[in-house]
């Protein structure tokens, strides 16, 4: 305390010219209205721009927080659509089956590790068996279809990247109602391949592709891509179709795991007729 004394002391002509000339400024602006407007003014902008930058600030490190919000509240939307749905569908018949209506679950999940570079890639998220995540659920994004889980921990799971050679996954022709498969090729991770549309179908380019939900793994309608490019050689019974991927994989940041409650059911049953794989 006693150092501050000195140093004002000895500062001591300094610090009174700096307050007269603090209230010659204040008195000027006081009885000047036009500079005193022009002064407040300003003042104003840089206080609001400061204020501003503030914000920015404390918007831009919050957003990981409001994108996990956003991304529970679609996983939870997407389940009462789902569950809204099956009960449209079933109030033309009997009463709704209550395992039907509620066949989906739906679980929100960060992407803390991705590939899109190699010909088998995966991702990695923070979402494992203590979330109820088990091998062979499908995994989506706001945008459409990711992959399809492949082993987890119980805090993790890896997921098997659509953008993989060994991947394949039954997709619809929304138009036309045609199935087919949709696998990557290995080349472009912006483009996946449609293979066994048939040669009578007349598929455009813009023409929207789907799941269509045969294998039970993902719901019908999930969103794949469009189509982009449309080839058919002369002497070919199947089209080779090539498709814009809905997701772009660079940028793959939330994903939403999708249970299906009845695929157990699904699979046993399947599995006891032997010619039906």
């Amino acid at each position: 305390m006693e150092r501050i004394f000195l140093f004002i002391y000895q500062y001591r002509a300094f610090f009174t010219f700096l307050v007269l000339e603090l209230v010659a400024v204040w008195m000027f602006l006081e009885n000047n209205q036009f500079q005193g407007a022009r002064f407040f003014n300003s003042a104003n902008s840089v206080a609001a721009a400061i204020t501003g930058f503030s914000q920015n600030t404390a918007d831009y490190f919050s957003l990981r927080q409001v994108n996990r919000a956003l991304a529970e509240e679609n996983a939870r939307l997407r389940y009462e659509l789902e569950k809204r749905n099956r009960q449209l569908e079933n109030l033309s018949g009997a009463t709704a089956d209550s395992a039907i209506i509620k066949q989906f679950d739906f679980v929100t999940a960060k992407v803390v590790n991705n590939s899109v570079s190699r010909f088998t890639n995966f991702l990695t998220i923070n979402k494992g068996s203590i979330n109820g995540v088990e091998p062979g659920m499908a995994v989506i994004s706001q945008a459409g279809v990711v992959g399809k889980v492949k082993v987890t921990s119980r805090n993790y799971s890896v997921v098997t990247s659509l953008l993989n050679v060994d991947v394949m996954i039954s997709g619809v022709l929304k138009r036309t109602g045609h199935f087919g498969t949709v696998q990557w090729d290995g080349s472009d991770p912006d483009y996946i391949q449609l293979k066994y549309i048939p040669r009578h179908v007349k598929p455009l380019v813009g023409d929207t592709v789907i799941t269509s939900g045969y294998s039970g793994v993902f719901p019908e309608g999930i969103f794949i891509g469009t189509i982009a490019d449309v080839k058919l050689s002369k002497e070919a019974p199947f089209y080779l179709l090539t498709v814009k991927l809905a997701q772009d994989f660079r940028s793959l940041s939330w994903v939403t795991v999708i249970r299906n409650r009845l695929l157990p059911e699904l699979d046993s049953l399947e599995v006891r007729v032997p010619d039906f794989q």
